[in-house]
């Protein structure tokens, strides 16, 4: 075996050193995923406390209805619902 085959196996990652970099980046992931998400439903929360106190005539004028108003202003600050 040569010198350079030997260096390369020697420093090169073990199978659960790659398992666990890849578990640290699929944590990583979750957690930004988990974060986007909070994100969302605090800005839909937000919108809809403010919707919420408009009249049902104000409401109707924007195109809106009480009736549908949570679920309306949760698909507009979702994410995956997004174009």
């Amino acid at each position: 075996m040569k010198h350079d085959q030997t260096f390369s196996t020697a420093i090169a990652p073990s199978e659960p050193a790659r398992s666990f970099a890849s578990w640290i980046k699929s944590i990583g992931g979750r957690i930004a995923t988990w974060a986007d998400t909070c994100a969302d439903y605090y800005a839909a929360a937000a919108m809809y406390g403010q919707l919420s106190a408009l009249s049902d005539a104000e409401l109707t004028r924007r195109g809106l209805s009480r009736a549908t108003l949570a679920g309306e202003v949760r698909a507009a600050c979702d994410r995956e619902i997004r174009p």
